[in-house]
């Protein structure tokens, strides 16, 4: 029986790399061209571009591993029918129950680490990667150059006169007008300092003027900064549990917790479903098999978001409880009744 079981998992681990890498490399494309959307706004080089696809990993594996279990252990079983390795099991005594055992164990440590995946790795992940692209979001704020039109720098207007080699500015003016006063800065040379998400302009050598109808004055300075004009808003993490029961986008969280819950337990209520379409005669139900594929995840992914709308979290027991008792019921009357 073990030798029958390793044969049976070594089948479905050929078929589920075979059909996973295609998947993965399809959905990680699809990923990769919504973040190339950011670059529109900011600049990434090639290892931040690398860095916020890792922030991204959880989902593309969240999205491509349930469906691959599914395709790939309804493929196994009708490959095994195809070979009739199916029918000599049958005759040799071997009854459906030992197949969903044997598919039971891969499909149970396949739905934990989907648990882990989303309940744990991508609240941590979605953290990093709002902070990373709100840094980036700052910073390019921050590209500022020389030219015949000023820059908007916070509640001040920037006028620079001269890009330096280093980074640098050269001659610049800030102005500034409030209620009642107006106030004017002039800099030899100017720097933009990133210090932990909070962006500053360090002036140097410098005049500063502020003036209304009652008063005018002026002062020299040798250095001045112009400190939290434009921090970046970083989400501090939270624990997981923290994350999930906050109330920053509810309503969003509700969907990804009902829709990911299901998801997750995809590969472990649908067996029933897998023997039936992977289990055929082979002359009768060969054309059949992949439309049953397709019906099945449609089905299945379709209710999971048509029904939350009405149900929010009833939705959960009510599809687990739909379709496992729909599912067994064609088990019952397509494999248990003639094996």
């Amino acid at each position: 029986m073990n030798k029958l079981q390793k044969y049976i998992i070594n089948n479905l681990s050929t078929l589920f790399l075979s059909i996973f890498l295609p998947l993965f490399a399809i959905a990680s494309v699809i990923f990769l061209i919504k973040l190339a959307t950011y670059t529109a706004v900011i600049h990434m080089t090639i290892w931040e571009m690398t860095k916020l696809y890792f922030f991204i990993l959880p989902e593309v594996l969240f999205y491509t591993l349930p469906v691959t279990f599914f395709i790939s252990a309804v493929l196994t079983l009708f490959r095994l029918s195809t070979d009739n390795e199916i029918i000599v099991l049958f005759s040799l005594g071997i009854h459906p129950i030992f197949i969903l055992r044997t598919l039971l164990k891969p499909a149970i440590a396949l739905s934990v680490l989907m648990i882990f995946d989303f309940f744990i790795l991508f609240p941590h992940a979605t953290v990093l990667s709002s902070n990373f692209v709100s840094y980036k979001k700052s910073e390019a704020k921050f590209n500022l150059s020389a030219s015949e039109f000023g820059h908007r720098f916070g509640d001040w207007l920037l006028y620079i006169g001269e890009n330096n080699p280093d980074g640098s500015f050269k001659d610049v003016f800030l102005f500034n007008k409030k209620q009642k006063d107006e106030i004017l800065i002039e800099a030899k040379r100017a720097e933009v300092i990133n210090d932990m998400g909070i962006l500053r302009l360090r002036l140097t050598d410098g005049e500063g003027y502020n003036y209304s109808k009652e008063k005018f004055s002026q002062i020299n300075f040798e250095s001045m900064y112009i400190n939290d004009t434009m921090a970046t808003k970083l989400t501090k993490y939270r624990t997981p549990l923290q994350y999930w029961k906050s109330n920053d986008r509810k309503k969003s969280k509700r969907h990804m917790m009902i829709t990911d819950i299901l998801l997750s337990i995809f590969p472990v209520i649908s067996l029933f479903l897998v023997l039936s379409i992977g289990v055929v005669h082979v002359r009768h139900q060969k054309a059949r098999v992949y439309l049953y594929l397709f019906l099945g995840i449609l089905i299945y992914y379709g209710s999971t978001l048509l029904l939350q709308r009405t149900l929010a979290y009833y939705t959960i027991p009510v599809v687990i409880t739909v379709w496992l008792i729909s599912t067994y019921f064609i088990y019952k009357k397509t494999i248990a009744a003639k094996f």
